[in-house]
């Protein structure tokens, strides 16, 4: 039965990459795995991953619930699913991109960070020059983008210990400032 499970999952990948024309190789990259590793899946040289991260990534890149694979044990570890996340899915669907599109839009050395990002492993960015190259491949203006960013680093301050209400004035003074630099004022 094992073998079984196995099988399964390896033809939804193997028909997964068919389907999309993804090369092995680009898949490799957008999940953080060898080439040799995805022939070894594919293959059932080895079994398929039980690894909660892998199986994510692939579950991401593939747009499908990790929970549809299996070997999947629902991770110990917290999800950062929030607002930020929603919006730039609903924005890769509006502009009628699937995930691998969106990848490939990408640097290859930044798409495994986007796969965590969009699997909710990783926050979003808070260098606005990353968050303007996702808002760039979305069509984004820095209007749209901005809120993201001050959301993303008031997240920052406060995580590390910076009560917000108390220091109202300086994140206005601080962001009226940001929003200057960037040509939204």
């Amino acid at each position: 039965m094992n073998k079984q499970l196995a099988q399964k999952s390896s033809e939804k990948v193997s028909n997964f990459l068919e389907k999309n024309k993804l090369h092995k190789k680009d898949f490799a990259e957008m999940i953080g795995v060898t080439l040799s590793y995805v022939y070894n899946l594919i293959d059932e040289t080895i079994p398929f991953s039980t690894r909660s991260t892998t199986l994510e990534r692939i579950a991401t890149v593939m747009e499908i619930n990790p929970e549809e694979f299996q070997e999947y044990k629902i991770p110990q570890e917290p999800i950062l699913i929030d607002e930020t996340v929603d919006f730039l899915k609903k924005c890769i669907k509006d502009k009628g991109l699937n995930v691998v599109s969106y990848l490939k839009s990408f640097p290859r050395k930044k798409r495994l960070d986007m796969v965590d990002i969009l699997r909710g492993a990783v926050p979003l960015p808070i260098d606005f020059k990353e968050l303007s190259m996702i808002a760039q491949i979305l069509d984004l203006s820095k209007d749209e983008i901005y809120p993201l960013w001050e959301h993303r680093l008031k997240q920052v301050l406060e995580i590390n210990g910076m009560n917000l209400n108390s220091n109202l004035a300086l994140l206005n003074t601080m962001f009226d400032c940001a929003k200057k630099y960037i040509d939204l004022k």
